[in-house]
């Protein structure tokens, strides 16, 4: 029997059983009486002993992990290990800070719900399920509730803290009550939204007419569109473009890495065709001014200077003006939009690899790119470049055009 076994810390006094935790003493442990709830005084059972004194045990060496990871000897709290889970996410350089922030926003909420004070191992799956139809009835910005993409996404992050904890030891090997769970919420299952080619070329063609307001003073929105839609860029990819990262020689866009924003994966790093119909475009908005582009933001906010951060309304009002509602034209479907132009669009007279076209968009392989093969529409072309010209629709889009017209 080892010296510091479960039995061999045990000793009688009288036909009483006590325990001997002296080597814990740097956490409060030592001659302690074994006594069994309900009770006043010590066991006289041994069998009874070994099991208070296994939890004892347990007890003491948590405060000692405690008190080396968090700085206190008190059980872990949710609120204690949330801080000490965002430190070392920040020291592993491995995550953005924009993740940082939203992670904190998730874990805040989690605390609100389950209180500052809840211990980690006190929370069990029925805990967290509670938790789940907490937020399912949280308000969002647009007058409606969190969706389940946006559930799913606080689940994670609870998850991931309870995953640390594991690795930690701070609770239990398995005690992750969010990967317990049966049936977890999913994001919005279907096709995406995206538009189609004719589509594409009406909503530039209404950008193009565009006069901004005080409300939404963006006056740059038919190159930014533009750069949205022949490039298949991300929504902070486009909006972090700087002017050195379009070479009108090259005729290329850069997407890079910046001070203005980070990008998401490894493979999100890479250069795209600058298409004809951009270049023309950019060509103007950078050159045709009183003072020619030469540095910093492509699109910077007229407001701060930086990047912009919300057009959502500026995006409303082009989409009004061709005959779209509040709400149905946002950024995310030009990246689907650029995908299903381009599996259109030639390669040396062959059509385009699909690998081809996940490599544009950043992705590390092509299952994502083949999804969208259903997005093809019903206006099917084949041609070298993706463009969205009106010229080229205007039997299809009739009436639409000619009331911007």
């Amino acid at each position: 029997m080892a010296r510091n076994g479960t039995k061999s810390r045990l000793f009688r006094r009288g036909d009483r059983w006590w325990t001997d935790l002296r080597a814990f003493g740097d956490v409060g442990g030592k001659r302690e009486p074994l006594v069994a709830p309900g009770e006043t005084v010590a066991t006289t059972d041994r069998v009874v002993a070994e099991t208070l004194l296994a939890g004892r045990l347990r007890e003491l060496q948590e405060r000692r992990r405690n008190r080396a990871l968090l700085g206190v000897e008190a059980p872990a709290t949710l609120a204690s290990y949330a801080s000490h889970h965002l430190v070392q996410k920040a020291k592993s350089g491995r995550v953005t800070e924009k993740w940082l922030k939203e992670t904190e926003h998730r874990l805040r909420r989690a605390v609100e719900f389950f209180g500052g004070d809840c211990e980690l191992g006190s929370v069990g799956v029925t805990d967290v399920q509670q938790f789940h139809n907490w937020l399912r009835e949280l308000p969002n910005p647009r007058s409606g509730t969190l969706g389940p993409g946006t559930v799913r996404h606080h689940l994670n992050a609870l998850s991931n803290l309870f995953r640390r904890a594991e690795s930690e030891s701070v609770v239990s090997p398995g005690h992750n009550p969010v990967a317990s769970m049966i049936d977890k919420p999913t994001s919005r299952e279907g096709e995406a939204d995206w538009l189609e080619v004719h589509e594409a070329a009406l909503l530039l063609k209404a950008a193009l007419g565009y006069v901004p307001q005080k409300r939404d003073p963006i006056p740059f929105m038919y190159p930014l569109l533009a750069a949205f839609l022949l490039t298949g860029g991300r929504k902070r990819e486009v909006l972090g473009l700087e002017v050195s990262d379009v070479s009108l020689d090259r005729r290329t866009v850069s997407f890079r890495p910046n001070r203005w924003r980070s990008l998401k994966t490894k493979a999100a790093r890479r250069v795209v065709p600058l298409f004809p119909q951009l270049e023309e475009i950019l060509r103007t908005y950078v050159f045709e001014r009183d003072e020619p582009m030469a540095e910093g933001l492509l699109f910077p906010s007229p407001r701060t200077h930086g990047i912009i951060h919300d057009m959502r309304k500026a995006l409303d009002a082009i989409a009004a003006r061709a005959g779209w509602k509040e709400g149905e034209i946002r950024t995310k479907m030009f990246r689907h939009t650029y995908c299903a132009a381009r599996l259109q669009t030639l390669d040396h007279g062959a059509p385009i690899s699909p690998f081809t076209v996940a490599r544009e968009l950043g992705h590390g392989g092509t299952s994502l790119v083949e999804r969208v093969y259903g997005h093809l529409g019903t206006v099917r072309h084949r041609s070298d470049v993706v463009e969205y010209r009106v010229e080229n629709h205007r039997d299809t889009l009739g009436e639409r055009l000619e009331a911007l017209d």
